[in-house]
């Protein structure tokens, strides 16, 4: 208890922008509510509003909170109990949605896993967070069907993308791709959603636990600041404060406002952000388990949306629609996060707007899985243009030299660190690094050193400059280029490997991979095809190396590592020299 009061007591770190917020909305903290009783307690005023949109089957509030209580009932009656750890490997679709909120609701612990994923990959999902049940797409079965038993999860929930659509639209699903998906086996450990939900009828036990703000509740997956994909362990009060951030931040949203939501509930940005904070405000989902680039302006022509996030690739899209009658003025809020937004691209997106009809400009945000993807945005009258904006109330920034605590002058570039009520309890069994970037500073606040560079101006506003750490990002997915060199020096014809990240103009980044050989081995189509096929096999799609280049050696550093802003330098030269041959 003496702590507690001592943390109360200690001096709240400078804060430049608290003049955009009331003194109240800068002491905004999380509820003491789990992520279930606070989205029921919120959806209770909207019974009657849509909560999600999926290919037109709408369902209301009333409705959705009744899905989740059989969803949670049928977790039951298979055995799941309070603290169980259940991986959800699913896109944007009702079910996962449903089952979400369903696990949060008996006490247990969502892990939030990417359907692409490889299935090695899957398997160390499972395995490093002791999952003991795997709700999945059928399009996992291939992979997963290979590691299961090598995993602790003893039923696997099989869902289909057909089984909320309409039924026309399901038959036709159906006949065109949903045969040819491989799926197991209805048995002891396979079972298919529907009959899983009847299985609720079975459950007339206790499935509602409240939980507190401070048990832990979700499991995502980044590379942290180190490049090394690790567990992020989240709580429920992170969530519910970035629901009270977002009630002061996005003050013109209504109920029945309808949320785009195309951002990836297995990350952050989607999870947090663009499904749980619009719920929770009274929002309509319109769910897309995949975007297609192609049909963007048709989709925001036919669902009319107030808000969109998405990622600076998914805008470049979005200047790409050839339809001089696109009507985008029932836009709100259009947030870009998960990627820096380049200020040509701003200002393009800022034109294309007003072109068509929108009345706001384009809000980029700044944020980490590690503090739930959303910490700062620039947004209302803390809106600048080329800025990621103000932290949300009850969060604080600061710019410290890297590699020290010691805070740079207002102006001056150094690492941003994060302090606020959405930043991770810490990495899943990682004491070390978790030590390392979340940091007690000399103010007795916790800090999260995330790893970019940015700085402050003298109003409050931060701008982001570029990261320490070896990530790309690629449209908007984290690819950790040290887990893609360890995939690949696994092959028995590779010695070394190193990736970057090169410039790519529809995704901004992809990775390439230069290879030695080892001895007795040569350059040839088949054996790149082979280390692709490998790379298949153990990295998620968008991790796989869109170049590979065999190479005798690599350029070294005086202390003898391979010297990465060499590579960087020579794919720049080649894009000058490219430029030039093209004039």
């Amino acid at each position: 208890m003496d702590i507690i009061n001592k943390i109360k007591q200690l001096k709240k770190p400078k804060a430049p922008w608290k003049k955009y917020y009331t003194k109240e909305q800068m002491k905004i903290e999380a509820p003491e509510e789990s992520i279930y009783s606070y989205f029921e307690k919120c959806a209770s005023q909207y019974l009657d509003k849509p909560a999600y949109d999926y290919f037109g089957t709408v369902v209301s509030y009333k409705q959705f909170i009744n899905d989740i209580d059989k969803c949670a009932r049928a977790f039951r009656s298979q055995g799941i109990r309070p603290g169980d750890v259940v991986t959800i490997c699913m896109p944007n679709t009702p079910e996962a949605v449903t089952c979400f909120y369903a696990i949060n609701k008996i006490g247990a612990i969502a892990n939030m896993v990417h359907p692409l994923s490889g299935e090695q990959e899957i398997k160390n999902y499972l395995v490093s967070t002791k999952s003991v049940m795997l709700v999945m797409i059928d399009m996992c079965y291939e992979k997963v069907k290979n590691i299961i038993s090598e995993t602790d999860v003893y039923k696997t929930i099989v869902v289909s993308a057909k089984d909320s659509m309409p039924f026309l639209m399901s038959f036709g699903y159906q006949i065109t791709r949903g045969y040819k998906v491989e799926k197991p086996k209805a048995n002891a450990e396979y079972i298919y959603w529907k009959e899983f939900i009847k299985t609720s009828k079975n459950y007339n036990g206790k499935h509602y636990l409240k939980t507190s703000k401070d048990q832990p509740a979700v499991i995502l997956h980044s590379g942290g600041t180190t490049g090394n994909p690790k567990g992020i362990l989240l709580k429920n009060g992170n969530f519910t404060a970035l629901v009270e951030q977002a009630r002061v931040v996005f003050r013109d949203v209504q109920y029945g406002d309808s949320v785009l939501a195309i951002m990836p509930i297995f990350h952050g940005f989607g999870l947090g952000v663009s499904t749980y904070g619009p719920n929770c405000l009274g929002c309509k989902l319109i769910l897309l388990p995949q975007f297609d680039s192609r049909s963007f302006g048709k989709l925001l022509q036919k669902n009319h949306p107030n808000i969109l996030f998405g990622v600076p690739t998914l805008y470049e899209a979005l200047l790409k629609v050839d339809n001089p009658n696109l009507d985008l003025s029932c836009i709100k809020y259009m947030v870009s996060g998960g990627d820096s937004l380049n200020l040509p691209l701003e200002q393009k997106l800022n034109a294309f707007l007003k072109q068509h009809g929108c009345r706001t400009e384009v809000a980029q945000g700044y944020g980490m899985t590690e503090s739930l993807a959303a910490t700062a945005v620039s947004l209302n009258e803390g809106h600048k243009l080329g800025s990621i904006g103000i932290p949300f109330p009850g969060n604080y920034y600061k710019i410290v030299k890297p590699g020290t605590q010691d805070e740079v002058p207002v102006g001056e570039d150094g690492e941003i660190c994060v302090c606020g009520p959405t930043v991770m309890m810490g990495y899943l069994d990682n004491e070390k690094e978790t030590n390392e970037v979340l940091q007690r500073h000399s103010d007795g606040y916790i800090w999260l050193h995330t790893g970019d560079i940015g700085c402050m101006d003298e109003d409050g506003a931060f701008y982001y400059r570029q990261r320490l750490k070896r990530m790309i990002i690629s449209s908007g997915y984290n690819v950790y280029p040290q887990q893609i060199e360890s995939v690949i020096e696994e092959h028995e014809a590779v010695l070394k490997c190193t990736v970057i990240g090169i410039p790519h103009p529809y995704k901004v980044e992809v990775a390439k991979a230069y290879i030695v050989l080892k001895n007795g081995y040569k350059k040839s189509l088949g054996l790149k095809k082979s280390i692709k096929d490998h790379c298949k096999k153990y990295l998620a799609q968008y991790s796989i190396p869109y170049e590979f280049e065999f190479r005798e050696s690599l350029p070294k550093t005086l202390l003898g590592k391979v010297d990465v802003m060499a590579l960087a330098r020579e794919e720049q030269e080649k894009d000058k020299n490219k430029d030039k041959s093209e004039e």
